[in-house]
């Protein structure tokens, strides 16, 4: 005898069936299917994406590390190419002094180098960018200060206006948060001795990694992006992108390419893959670190990775037709086909996060068995590469202290949940062409500044900050209710979505108290210095 759906709902304190029912095949309802077939492909698709981290680890382990291809140090080379160095900013008042600092350290030749500082700025950053330029260039730096009145194409038409006054047949760029090395030049511009090489991307490395567990997770996710995936890439000659800083690109190649293009938000990306397929070939080299700032608050966070969903997103919609059509390996289309669409999860989890609770519940009633054989496997498929991929990431680069990412995971994991709404909007943006501004992350040289926005910028909406909290009462709701049935093995999968959702919408609302309350401060502020003059 097989309970239907309502008397599973209904029924108080119901039980697992007898073992004889275990081995029969459950009579699922119409109800029930209308649950279980989106459920079953939601996971379905999300384990595929989690297996490919086990290839990227596979690709990872296969071959060694490539020792630097350069052959020769910089001071061989004769004559030294030409380096310009592009320093983007937009109001970045709070970095633009040590990074100007640190990039006219860097040891280079000064008749073949170049600075050029490419200031959007609409604030108080403009007047004192102008006045560190000019003192450098007193000094004898070679630097030039160029600001424009408008951002017409954001970071992407800054870059490519600067490239009109630019003498250097190599361009390094560097974010405001950046601290590049100053053996940056001369590690890297050896490798354009081979005349196919278009980029050398290194890796990133971060100032304030212990600041809080936010900034620990985010150093876990760029980790396993720079030190497996980007290596991984590098040793299999797979297609892998420019990160838009932190690297060097041949100014040949960037023309080839097409030039700096600004309808995606991700211009690094786009123009990485359009210049791959043209032929040209990226360097990856893990040696030489570059350190920078994390954002150290959830809005910072959200604002970033709103910005990189979309973006990618946007490259996958423009140039996945054409890589496709591409004369390249099959196997190099399908890894970039899995490598432009990651952030296709993020609306896969929303809608996980709507089924799980009365899939579960559907799911119970057939017994451990069938849940241990079919639910488990993919659920560990879907989220067990993921674990196994970052711990074995933070042991790759902190080989003395990777225990701690085991630690970690489960704060990684609910802050991956916790994206998933302002990320699915942006994956949804970009899937329907809406266009948006590129609204910068924040950074304040770790030194804990208040971020006092005018008004929230154009990715928050209420509508999303009201699903985040809508869900994560859902989720404690359904907590009480599975502790009630017994069901504890589906406890620590809720407090996941739990965690995730709560944490992040509280976390905004928090943040937008503070903000409120400095602003009312400043604005008071402003008010009594007027009047005492």
């Amino acid at each position: 005898m097989f309970l239907s759906s309502s008397d599973r709902f209904s029924l108080p304190g119901f039980r697992l069936p007898a073992p004889d029912a275990l081995a029969e095949l459950h009579r699922y309802d119409a109800f029930d299917w209308c649950i279980l077939v989106p459920y079953f492909a939601v996971l379905i698709t999300l384990s595929i994406y989690g297996f490919y981290r086990y290839v990227v680890l596979i690709q990872y382990w296969r071959q060694p590390k490539k020792s630097s291809e350069s052959g020769m140090p910089a001071s061989e080379l004769l004559p030294l190419p030409r380096v310009t160095i592009q320093l983007p900013i937009y109001n970045e008042r709070y970095v633009v002094e040590r990074l100007l600092e640190a990039v006219t350290a860097i040891e280079y030749p000064k008749d073949r180098l170049q600075i050029q500082v490419l200031d959007d700025s609409t604030d108080d950053t403009t007047s004192l960018a102008a006045r560190l330029a000019a003192l450098y260039e007193r000094q004898g730096v070679p630097i030039e200060y160029r600001h424009r009145s408008d951002r017409t194409g954001f970071k992407a038409g800054a870059l490519q206006d600067g490239l009109e006054s630019a003498t250097g047949e190599l361009i390094a760029i560097f974010d405001a948060d950046f601290l590049p090395p100053r053996d940056f030049l001369h590690r890297t511009v050896a490798f354009f001795n081979d005349p196919s090489v278009g980029v050398v991307q290194t890796r990133w490395s971060f100032e304030n990694l212990r600041e809080n567990l936010l900034t620990e997770v985010q150093g876990l996710l760029l980790d396993a992006h720079f030190a497996l995936e980007h290596e991984a890439r590098y040793r299999q000659r797979a297609f892998f992108n420019f990160n838009g800083t932190g690297g060097i690109l041949r100014r040949k190649m960037i023309e080839d390419a097409g030039g700096w293009q600004h309808d995606t938000l991700t211009e690094d990306a786009d123009l990485s893959y359009r210049a791959q397929l043209r032929g040209w070939r990226f360097v990856y080299e893990h040696t030489i670190e570059c350190p920078s700032e994390l954002p150290a608050d959830m809005r910072s966070f959200q604002v970033q990775q709103f910005r990189w969903a979309k973006g990618l997103t946007q490259v996958a919609v423009k140039l996945l037709p054409k890589i496709l059509r591409a004369p390249i390996p099959l196997r190099q289309k399908v890894e970039t086909f899995i490598y432009l669409t990651p952030n296709v999860c993020y609306p896969l989890t929303v809608v996980l996060s709507a089924l799980v609770v009365p899939a579960t519940i559907v799911r119970f009633s057939v017994g451990w068995f069938q849940m241990l054989t079919v639910d488990v496997p993919l659920i560990a498929t879907s989220f067990l590469p993921i674990c196994i991929f970052y711990v074995l990431a933070a042991r790759e680069v902190h080989p003395h202290k990777w225990s701690r990412a085991i630690l970690l995971l489960p704060v990684l994991m609910a802050v991956g949940i916790g994206l998933a709404i302002s990320n699915t909007k942006a994956f949804c943006e970009a899937v329907l062409g809406v266009q948006t501004e590129f609204v910068r992350t924040p950074k304040f040289a770790a030194q804990g500044r208040v971020s006092v926005p005018k008004r929230d910028q154009a990715w928050r909406v209420d509508w999303v900050l009201a699903i985040e909290f809508g869900l994560g009462i859902y989720f404690a709701g359904a907590l009480v209710f599975e502790l009630s049935r017994a069901n504890y093995g589906c406890v620590p999968f809720l407090m996941l979505f739990l965690a995730g959702f709560l944490g992040t919408s509280l976390s905004t609302l928090y943040q937008r108290t503070r903000d409120s309350i400095w602003r009312k401060r400043l604005n008071v502020g402003a008010w009594v210095h007027a009047k005492g003059h």
